[in-house]
């Protein structure tokens, strides 16, 4: 195993399970990363701004959020061991039409645009790595918009409970609804129905 100071193991075990990477690999992506702390509320990215780089969080907490008549809709949620960017705003370089907030102490680890597409060049196997991570992104909207169109409330919730049970226990009730498309008292209705 390489010398993985600063990176995370976990990043170097996600890693090597998703694409063949060798030690130097390993460390030539390692060298690009930069860390970033988070306080609990802080924001990554903001409306307008335009989105540098790609997040991996080591711990804690993000979501991506739109703000549509001063009212919240959130997105997703991205914990430990997620990857997250705006791709719309990453891949043009345009201005985000999103925020990304931390939802808890985060610790996290940017890698940037130039920074990867450096790494796209000169070491190809992590091409593969970008298109898994594009391919996990496109899955996980598409599986959010087919459940809008598809489910109840009440059935995306249990859904929630039973795929995903951590953002119960991390995520204020407040915030599910948002996610969930309803409003909170809708939320109070159905927890107090299970």
């Amino acid at each position: 195993m390489p010398d993985l100071s600063p990176a995370p193991e976990g990043l170097y075990k996600q890693l090597q399970s998703l694409i063949p990477l060798t030690d130097d690999d390993f460390a030539a992506f390692a060298v690009v990363l930069q860390p970033v702390q988070l306080r609990k509320k802080e924001l990554l990215l903001r409306e307008g701004e335009v989105c540098r780089s790609v997040a991996y969080v080591e711990r804690g907490c993000l979501r991506y959020f739109y703000n549509v008549a001063g009212e919240e809709h959130t997105g997703q949620f991205f914990f430990e061991g997620d990857w997250y960017t705006d791709y719309d705003s990453f891949l043009d370089q345009k201005p985000s039409a999103q925020y990304i907030q931390a939802l808890e102490p985060t610790q996290a680890w940017l890698l940037s645009r130039p920074d990867l597409y450096r790494l796209y060049e000169e070491r190809p196997v992590f091409e593969r790595f970008g298109r898994l991570m594009a391919e996990q992104a496109y899955r996980g909207s598409k599986a959010r918009g087919a459940a809008f169109l598809n489910q109840t409330p009440t059935e995306r919730y249990e859904q929630l409970v039973r795929n995903r049970p951590q953002l119960v226990q991390r995520v204020s009730q407040r915030l599910l609804a948002s996610y969930l498309g309803i409003k909170p008292e809708s939320l109070s209705r159905i927890r107090a129905r299970q």
